[in-house]
């Protein structure tokens, strides 16, 4: 139901994530004392600046400044936006998002995608239904080899022909019409009118990661063109992002240790039938860096199957170019080249799963099949050769991260031409550092060190501490202090006495998007000298309160002393003046 996420559920959920858990399971962390380290996920580095703090529940880059939370991380990392991030980070708990149509002042504003998955997700339950009555569907499925079970596992469908199947079906309201042609199920013709754009075809739902029916590939039955037809790119879809049969293979197999990226559906489909449950596709086109990257992120080793025609190779070398900027230590990349005129279904038909497993096994690594390819397009016995080779690899080899991987082309490399590791890298440029990289200042790599005053810490304590809001009341009167942080004291002593309990890390969220997010983020991050024990700090809360307490006293006495001079005061104002006369 489309509405309003609950404020008290995102406060749950952030407060439930174990942000070491989350940042581990995409970028491993080594233990460092009281904290984890690595190499920094948002910039390239050889030396790891990139901390993450269990006590904290936080994230901190000194190299490029990146930090944040949990829920911070997700946006960052997966490039999704809040709402996105949310029931992203709910999927790794299996929770479902309760939505609400009236809902908290900070919580996220109405989902508008609902309506398109909704009727996604009815599209589907027609097709599979149509599935079952057409014999004509049913035998060819059969033809290939696949069961009933499988069908349901994959909720395979079947458009029948004809123009108007889903209006027949669906309903023709604007509603339902408007969320079709958005959802690129009917296609509309520049008269105004619409048509089914999938027509005699196998459907093959396409879900996202938390099992939605984002999309669908339709295959042909006979030999009509185009083999093959996707949902266009919409709203809710964008296929170079997502990868068919991800969501079924997270689910079939508990512990993924590879996965296999092939070029169709019914590959995926095929393979699984054989008990190859670890096979994925991508939708139509070359296999993208996001869908490397996500994939790389679910299992450290990829193979890559194509055909062994010339359309494979040139496939597996744009795969290969796109593979080389993701890859870090400790994830593999491998090719597997089939006979021609052959695919994953056709070979798994034919072998079994035991002999194409094999194949598997022997899949071509990523070092061998950049220098084989490279090598059959010069002669590396003569000079000249051997400098076209290193000046093709040179660009390939610059995108990469630093990292061992990286050294040990170099070192392939080097015996190749015939020259140093070391002269090579100098001829070498790496890529410019990020986004975050390209941001940095000296100010923002030493967020760290933040300047101590009252004010700040009292700030630092309430958010690294919000148990502390019981030690000593914040004025209401702090909220509509001119004097800096004094109206952000009293606005987060609000929230922690509003929802007693709140955690540090549901209270920053609280401030997500908020012009004081930036300065919180800071000083959750800052190492606050001198409160390893509680009552060293409820010491050092009171005392920095009484000191802004007189402060805002002092403040207000100079501000009604002035006033006077020129204007009379009013009651409330003259009583105020007396009290603080009398301090």
């Amino acid at each position: 139901m489309a509405g309003r996420i609950p404020q008290n559920f995102i406060d749950d959920l952030v407060s439930r994530a174990d942000i070491v858990e989350i940042i581990n399971a995409r970028v491993p962390l080594k233990k460092k004392g009281k904290e984890y380290t690595a190499c920094c996920p948002f910039h390239n580095e050889k030396t790891p600046s990139f901390t993450v703090s269990d006590s904290k529940q936080f994230y901190h880059c000194f190299g490029c400044g990146a930090h944040g939370t949990a829920l911070g991380f997700f946006m960052e990392y997966e490039n999704l936006d809040f709402v996105d991030a949310i029931e992203a980070l709910a999927a790794e708990y299996n929770l479902d998002v309760p939505r609400e149509n009236t809902g908290f002042t900070n919580s996220p504003t109405k989902d508008d995608k609902q309506p398109l998955y909704d009727i996604i997700a009815k599209a589907s339950e027609l097709f599979q239904q149509q599935l079952k009555s057409s014999d004509k569907a049913v035998a060819y499925l059969k033809q290939r080899g696949l069961t009933g079970d499988i069908a349901k596992t994959y909720k395979l469908g079947y458009a029948p022909e004809g123009w108007n199947f889903l209006t027949g079906n669906l309903g023709k309201d604007k509603t339902t019409i408007d969320a079709l042609v958005s959802t690129g199920l009917l296609v509309q013709k520049d008269d105004g009118k619409q048509y089914d754009r999938f027509r005699d075809r196998i459907i093959f739902p396409i879900t996202d990661r938390r099992g939605r029916i984002i999309g669908f590939g339709g295959r042909v039955i006979d030999d009509a063109e185009p083999k093959y037809l996707n949902s266009p790119e919409n709203a809710v879809f964008h296929k170079g992002l997502e990868l068919y049969g991800l969501y079924e293979t997270r689910k079939a197999v508990r512990k993924l240790e590879r996965i296999i990226i092939v070029e169709g559906y019914m590959d995926v489909v095929a393979l699984a039938q054989h008990g190859i449950e670890y096979a994925v596709a991508s939708l139509g086109t070359a296999t993208t860096k996001d869908q490397i990257q996500k994939t790389l992120r679910t299992v450290p080793e990829i193979i890559f199957c194509y055909d062994g025609d010339a359309a494979g190779l040139k496939a597996a070398w744009r795969a290969l170019e796109n593979t080389l900027s993701i890859i870090r230590d400790g994830q593999f990349v491998k090719f597997l080249f089939l006979p021609e005129k052959e695919d994953p279904d056709s070979m798994v038909r034919k072998e079994g799963k035991q002999d194409f497993e094999k194949r598997l096994d022997n899949a071509t690594a990523l070092s061998d099949f950049l220098f084989d390819t490279l090598k059959k397009k010069t002669d590396i016995n003569t000079m000249d050769g051997r400098a076209q080779l290193a000046e093709s690899a040179k660009p390939l080899l610059a995108q990469m991260n630093d990292s061992i991987f990286k050294d040990l082309l170099l070192e392939k490399l080097s015996e190749l031409v015939g020259m140093s590791p070391q002269k090579l890298q100098q001829h070498i440029i790496s890529p410019a550092r990020d986004k975050y990289q390209a941001a940095a200042s000296p100010a923002r790599r030493s967020d760290r060190h933040v300047r101590h005053n009252a004010t700040r810490t009292a700030i630092a304590l309430l958010l690294q501490f919000p148990e502390l809001a019981k030690t000593k009341p914040v004025p209401e009167e702090f909220s509509d202090s001119e004097l800096e942080g004094f109206s952000l004291l009293a606005e987060l002593h609000s929230h922690t006495t509003q929802d007693t309990g709140i955690t540090s890390i549901a209270l920053l969220e609280r401030f997500r998007d908020n012009q004081y997010e930036n300065s919180l983020l800071k000083l959750m991050e800052w190492e606050i000298p001198g409160i390893e024990e509680e009552q060293q700090r409820n010491i050092l809360f009171v005392d920095s309160m009484n000191s802004l307490i007189k402060k805002h006293r002092h403040q207000r006495y100079e501000i009604l002393n002035d006033k006077q001079t020129t204007q009379p005061l009013t009651t409330e104002e003259k009583q105020e003046y007396l009290s603080l006369l009398s301090d």
